[in-house]
């Protein structure tokens, strides 16, 4: 920290000068240990960009700019050899505050101070730097594993193919034909998938090992080392990123007894149907005889809580194509589809549109109450609760139960990570693979593991491929990342990784535990070893350690505690009350800068700190602040749940969970526990994050200035 050299700027523009007296801001920092600040009315132009580049060429390795938020102009404020520290002046000052008010004033010398304070006990960043293997390991050789192995074959990068069974294709394979995709999209095509796996067979970057299964996958991105067994050949190769793709299996129709699975030979399930048409004939499987009338039942265990809760996706598009190809086979025949709701998005409109115009098929909404077998070999299907108004019974040839599908991960075996914490991908409630599914919907817990197609979630072949494709792109920039140090999202770029005082280490095993991505293994006496490729630098674990032994170059505990000292706490005033804001940079900064886009006005006693993630929060710092006169402390997190949104998984669950072992510090200190309060915010809930505040400054005010201001 001695060596570091900083150089603090302050932009004028954007209404920061008009709003504050920029004459006292300027030489605020000088209390910190910079020089004076240096102004400049619009320091993300071309000529406030070349002085900032100027100050970095002459040996500034600390620079802090009081400006914008740190979400806006990254790039223009990104220098090579510097670390950038960047104090909100505008969206957290001057478009959130009354102009040339005290409380204006002090809060923009605040967030100056807090910058200059973080510059000084920043330690410049050293990246874990290896020489990493490029190569990618597809688990799984159905069209989502093939799509993605040539995806990422085709951009020069090597592909290793592991297939247990003795053929690539997977389900898909089975099909004949496949849901239009071609204009004017109302005919089913021919499946290409043999085409696909020539290619894949006669791709120099591609290798396929058939017949083979994953033994065990241990160390990190860039250096996994993956050992295999059967189909013969290497037994061990290092690869530097993962995608998984084994795909989907069909729900277990023996659990379907009450739609007459299992009491007659001619009640099937589709993908059964699939195989049949394949074939070359339909017929009936009891007796052989041709069909010549067959009834779809939709959701077959789909949307169902009972069975599976979710919609497949695929099953109504199914059953439309194989409706098709009965009026194939025989124009004369008779298809009746009963369905609660027909699921036909986008282009497949069409299709769903040729299908109701088709002579002979009927479609009615309605729930399939019975299914039994009669005497002459036929199949009886009754519907209640129709449009009609009235039950349906009809007498079919043939029943088609539209199963849906169930994530291969679900039965596990097909990784076999050397992970302390389990040799899967952790799954979510219906045993897909975790992800952040609306901001990284191919990222799982594990980095450099990613899950594409209907491993991750139920879809059609197109978007498998599709899937398949974005994974592919995601593994390569996982290795370009990781070779230079990097890491991936959410904190994408971030060179830093978590520092251990070993010697001082208890081995608690709580940064083992809780570390959402299973960065940590640990040696024989239980203390924890480090793998940084792993890392997503998100702190957690410097949040969980009790010892306080972990921390990163440029975010740590010291660090925090002496932002929260660089707070100017009045020490009589009542309307100078001040409440520190914790806030996680994932969702509540984002939040905080659309409150300024806006031009809300929020309480000019708040001072926000961000957070890589709520669950980097130390209960070290609540002390710090309540002992350095802060009257009140709000956070704010991701939401969390069973369909939670934190970015980092746990980390606003973890911290709520922490603070039920407040009450006793706070207890012992004399503060009101409700001084402390957690809150969950999504991006977008800006005004009642604005309520929040509002309701939180007036319940301190209620308690009054916090006592230990007395001793300040």
């Amino acid at each position: 920290m001695s060596d570091n050299k900083i150089k603090t700027y302050v932009c004028t523009g954007c209404g920061i000068g008009d709003h504050v007296d920029i004459d006292k801001l300027k030489i605020a920092p000088k209390d910190y240990g910079s020089d004076e600040a240096v102004t400049h009315p619009f320091l993300c132009g071309e000529e406030g960009v070349a002085i900032l580049k100027k100050e970095v060429e002459g040996g500034v390795n600390q620079l802090v700019i009081g400006a914008c938020s740190m979400r806006a102009n990254e790039d223009r404020f990104t220098f090579e050899g510097c670390q950038t520290h960047r104090a909100n002046l505008r969206e957290g000052c001057a478009w959130i505050t009354e102009p040339k008010t005290e409380h204006a004033q002090f809060l923009a010398e605040d967030n100056l101070n807090m910058s200059v304070v973080k510059a000084k006990k920043t330690t410049p960043n050293e990246p874990f730097v290896q020489q990493l293997e490029r190569g990618i390991l597809v688990v799984g050789g159905g069209i989502t594993g093939i799509s993605s192995a040539l995806a990422a074959a085709n951009a020069g990068t090597p592909v290793v193919i592991v297939e247990k069974s003795d053929k690539l294709g997977g389900q898909l394979g089975k099909f004949k034909k496949i849901f239009p995709r071609m204009i004017p999209f109302e005919q089913p095509q021919e499946n290409d998938i043999e085409k696909k796996i020539a290619e894949v067979n006669g791709h120099s970057n591609i290798k396929v090992l058939l017949n083979t299964e994953i033994e065990k996958i241990a160390g990190q991105p860039g250096m996994f080392d993956v050992t295999v067994k059967g189909g013969g050949g290497d037994k061990g190769f290092r690869v530097g990123a993962i995608i998984q793709a084994t795909g989907f299996v069909p729900y277990d129709a023996s659990k379907l007894g009450h739609l007459g699975y299992g009491s007659s030979q001619n009640v099937i399930t589709n993908m059964q149907f699939e195989e049949m048409y394949a074939s070359g004939k339909l017929t009936r499987p009891s007796d052989g005889k041709e069909v010549k009338s067959v009834a779809f039942v939709q959701c077959a265990g789909s949307r169902d809580p009972e069975h599976l809760a979710y919609c497949s996706s695929f099953c109504c598009m199914t059953s439309l194509k194989q409706a098709a190809y009965v009026k194939e086979q025989n124009p004369d025949s008779s298809v009746f589809i009963f369905y609660q709701d027909m699921m036909t998005p986008g282009r497949n409109e069409y299709f769903y549109k040729k299908m109701q115009d088709e002579t002979g098929i009927f479609l009615t909404k309605g729930k399939v109450s019975s299914v039994s077998a009669l005497d002459d070999g036929a199949v009886g299907v009754t519907a209640t609760e129709t449009l009609l108004g009235e039950d349906v019974n009809v007498k079919a040839d043939l029943v088609v139960l539209a199963t849906g599908m169930e994530t291969a991960a679900k039965n596990g075996g097909a990784l076999n990570l050397d992970y302390r914490q389990g040799p899967e991908l952790p799954g979510l409630n219906y045993g897909f693979p975790d992800s952040h599914f609306i901001c990284f919907p191919y990222e799982t817990r594990r980095t450099g593991i990613y899950a594409a197609g209907t491993v991750r979630q139920p879809m059609d072949g197109a978007m498998a491929e599709t899937d398949a494709e974005g994974a592919a792109l995601k593994a390569i920039q996982s290795i370009e990342l990781s070779s230079q140090g990097k890491s991936v999202h959410p904190r994408v770029g971030d060179l830093s990784y978590p520092r251990i005082a070993t010697d001082r280490c208890t081995q608690c095993k709580r940064c083992t535990e809780e570390c959402p991505y299973g960065m940590y293994d640990e040696d024989e006496k239980g203390s924890p070893i480090i793998n940084p490729l792993r890392c997503r630098r998100c702190g957690t674990c410097m949040g969980a350690c009790p010892a306080k032994v972990i921390s990163f170059p440029d975010f740590n505990l010291d660090m925090v505690s002496s932002m929260i000292r660089a707070i100017s706490v009045p020490q009589d005033d009542e309307d100078q009350l001040r409440i520190l804001v914790f806030a996680c940079e994932n969702d509540s900064i984002p939040a905080f800068d659309m409150a300024g886009l806006a031009r809300l006005k929020l309480n000019p006693r708040i001072r926000v700190i961000p957070l890589r993630c709520l669950g980097s929060l130390s209960l070290v710092w609540l002390s710090d602040a309540f002992s350095a006169g802060i009257d009140g402390v709000l956070m704010f997190g991701c939401k969390y749940g069973d369909d939670y949104q934190c970015h980092n998984v746990r980390g606003s669950e973890l911290a709520s969970e922490r603070m039920g072992k407040l009450s006793d510090t706070l207890g012992r200190m004399m503060i009101e526990p409700e001084r402390v309060q957690i809150e969950q915010l999504a991006i977008n809930d800006y005004q009642g994050m604005a309520k929040k505040i509002d309701e939180f400054v007036e319940l301190v005010e209620s308690y009054g200035p916090n006592p230990f201001k007395e001793f300040g």
